[in-house]
């Protein structure tokens, strides 16, 4: 009898435990949504490709030039959880994503979820990419098929209990994933919101310069303040109008910085910035400028 009652009471547990799950996990997306989107725009893609800074995670480590466009993925990104290696997201149909739909791509960018229905691990930065226009979304789901396909098998991420238990992330999410703008800004000019979304959506900027806490979740209070470099060496600045890093330039030499890698007193980009400068000065000037404009129009902290 004893028996029984244990094995009801793990059934009951697993049942409610999967209830919650399924409740707390966000919705796909609508595939509807999809399909009165223009056709993909490969060069649009492509810039999207860059903003996002794709190959910095999903390109092999130590590629240059043509090679960071094979993304075979194998970056090893640490964290207080475990290690996390980013995967194979080239056209491969084996091994990448070649086999992805476009709603299967936009569901794990902006929703955080697999093609399977799981969660994803906020190592690929959904929190920011699910403020991304659909059409943008197509537009890199097109230029990622263009690139040269890899065999190279995903690793496995290394992250040990409890933090393994994808179903967890739901009640993660519950508390950090949300889709809205991250500021209350006091320019609305479409510079500065051009800026906004690049900063906040493909650009992903807050999830190295926003501080964390103890559950890795944003601490949207403080957005754009810096905080402990997730690396382990140093800090990430603070890039508010307020801050001592950066508080002092003007839009037009963050621009310069984003385009030539160099700050106003040339000195030059450092650490994992690097990487990011690279990807960005691909963009054009004009949206460079937007992220400047929109860095100046953030309240300062």
């Amino acid at each position: 009898m004893k028996k029984l009652v244990v094995v009801v009471l793990i059934v009951a547990a697993l049942f409610m435990g999967g209830a919650f799950a399924v409740a707390f996990t966000p919705a796909k997306l609508d595939p509807a949504d999809f399909e009165t989107l223009q056709a993909a725009n490969v060069d649009n893609g492509e810039k999207v490709f860059w903003a996002g800074g794709c190959a910095g995670c999903h390109a092999a480590p130590g590629t240059t030039g043509e090679e960071r466009l094979v993304l075979s993925g194998g970056l090893a990104i640490h964290s207080d959880f475990g290690t996390f290696y980013a995967p194979n997201i080239s056209p491969d149909k084996s091994h990448g994503i070649g086999n992805w739909s476009l709603v299967d791509f936009a569901n794990a960018v902006k929703k955080g979820i697999d093609r399977h229905g799981s969660n994803l691990y906020p190592s690929l930065p959904y929190t920011s990419y699910v403020r991304m226009k659909d059409q943008d979304v197509k537009d890199l789901h097109a230029y990622i098929g263009t690139l040269p396909p890899s065999p190279e098998p995903s690793k496995p991420h290394e992250i040990a209990f409890p933090f393994n238990l994808r179903p967890a992330l739901s009640f993660w999410k519950l508390l950090y994933f949300v889709d809205k703008p991250r500021v209350e800004l006091a320019s609305s000019s479409p510079e500065v919101m051009r800026g906004q979304y690049l900063v906040e959506g493909p650009g992903h900027c807050g999830e190295c310069h926003t501080p964390r806490n103890a559950l890795g979740g944003p601490e949207y209070s403080k957005w754009l303040a810096g905080g402990p470099n997730p690396d382990g060496e140093g800090r990430i600045p603070d890039i508010t109008p307020g801050s001592p890093d950066i508080g002092n330039w003007s839009a037009g030499e963050i621009a310069d910085y984003l385009e030539t890698g160099f700050t106003p007193d040339f000195d030059s980009a450092g650490g994992s910035m690097v990487e990011v400068q690279q990807n960005m000065s691909h963009l054009p000037r004009s949206d460079l400028e937007a992220i400047g404009a929109y860095l100046k129009a953030v309240p300062a902290h």
